[in-house]
């Protein structure tokens, strides 16, 4: 998947790790998303866009951060998975429709228009701006 690129991989999640996932999502998240955890469960590397580095959340944290509700206060119908490692998370934009942008967001700035930003328009997108990094 990405293991030919700058992505610092780690070990896949195991198959209980992203049912939990799934069963906590909102809605239906992209199964590339899930692959992505299956191939690395967690891991980070460069983007071709900003926040110009993407540190995926292992499925359990992803799982922990939406059963906690640690950002829907301010910043509901986002599903994060993961940061920027510097205070900007990224994040799956339920607020339309299938398929859901990824978008980056700072977590101290809860003024949406002011907060958010585009990343892509979908996580396949994503993975090409990993993807993009490739020298």
């Amino acid at each position: 998947m990405l293991n030919r690129f700058q992505w610092q991989k780690v070990a896949g999640a195991a198959p209980h790790a992203i049912d939990a996932l799934k069963s906590v999502a909102p809605v239906d998240l992209p199964e590339s998303y899930y692959s992505l955890l299956s191939f690395s469960n967690g891991g980070e590397g460069p983007l071709a866009v900003q926040p110009l580095w993407f540190r995926l959340y292992p499925a359990e944290e992803a799982t922990k951060i939406e059963m906690d509700g640690t950002f829907r206060e301010f910043f509901e119908r986002f599903f994060v998975i993961g940061s920027s490692g510097g205070g900007e998370a990224l994040a799956f934009d339920l607020r339309g429709s299938e398929p859901y942008p990824v978008v980056a967001f700072d977590m101290v700035n809860t003024d949406l228009s002011e907060s958010v930003t585009p990343v892509a328009p979908t996580f396949e997108a994503v993975l090409e701006l990993i993807r993009g990094n490739d020298h």
